[in-house]
């Protein structure tokens, strides 16, 4: 899958070169060594501005797992041959799961050279891409399922606990009602029974003597003759002679209510 081509600078050996062609040589030592961070250090150290020292810079950093350090040098690396420098930047971009910029990388390479690597690399990126949408669609559905689920088991909840609220709620109106009818109907018992003991008291002060009700219906002379019995059954309890006690007026014989003796 990774094509790279390491490029070993060439430069005039004069005495002032020799320090950056040693460092350069050691670079490419641990390199091929598999010292891949040391090489990309050393490369680092160089201060010659050489496309071809960025990108074996980017190679190292790249081989040592630093893809974001190899993507950088990568950019600084513009001169080389850039087929190659896109196969590599897509490489690297894959690597860090950038599949949409891998495959800008992988298709820009293709426009400028045809190469089989680049062109498996490109359909291996875009089925990698297809699988991860799945997968992202399939869990962002998942997602949106148990939320859904949820929010339906809370709607459930809610609607269960508003019904028992309800019936606690009916089952207290029901008793404050009965016990408000009960309460008024032993207030309406004890007022009834109030106002018959009223009457009855009412009826027995207001009900007058039946010997005084008959009186009141007597004419004076009835109430006399009245009084005149009850003196002559007296005096006959008595066995005595009752003397009389009216006088007869000389005109009528009659007696006198007014002075009956």
């Amino acid at each position: 899958m990774h094509k790279f081509l390491f490029y070993f600078i060439l430069t005039p050996v004069l005495f002032a070169d020799i320090l950056p062609f040693q460092t350069i040589d050691k670079a490419n030592q641990s390199y091929q060594q598999g010292d891949f961070q040391e090489s990309a250090k050393l490369f680092r150290q160089l201060s010659i501005s050489d496309p071809s020292v960025a990108y074996n810079e980017a190679n190292a950093h790249y081989k040592a797992g630093q893809y974001d350090q190899a993507l950088a040098s990568y950019q600084r690396a513009k001169g080389v041959d850039e087929a190659t420098r896109q196969y590599n930047m897509g490489n690297t971009h894959f690597q860090k799961g950038d599949l949409d910029k891998a495959i800008k990388s992988y298709e820009k390479s293709l426009k400028l050279r045809e190469d089989e690597d680049t062109r498996y690399n490109l359909e291996l990126a875009k089925k990698k891409k297809e699988q991860k949408d799945q997968q992202q669609q399939n869990q962002q559905n998942q997602e949106n399922k148990d939320h859904k689920d949820q929010q339906d088991q809370q709607n459930k909840q809610d609607q269960q606990n508003q019904q028992k609220q309800n019936q606690q709620q009916q089952n207290k109106d029901q008793k404050d009602q009965a016990k408000q009818e009960q309460q008024e109907k032993e207030e309406k018992q004890t007022e009834q029974k109030q106002q018959q003991s009223g009457g009855k008291a009412d009826e027995q002060k207001e009900q007058p003597n039946p010997q005084q009700q008959a009186q009141a219906q007597m004419t004076p002379q009835e109430q006399l003759t009245q009084k005149e019995l009850k003196y002559l059954m007296k005096k006959l309890s008595e066995k005595k002679m009752p003397t009389m006690m009216y006088q007869a007026t000389p005109e009528k014989g009659e007696r006198d209510a007014k002075n009956p003796w």
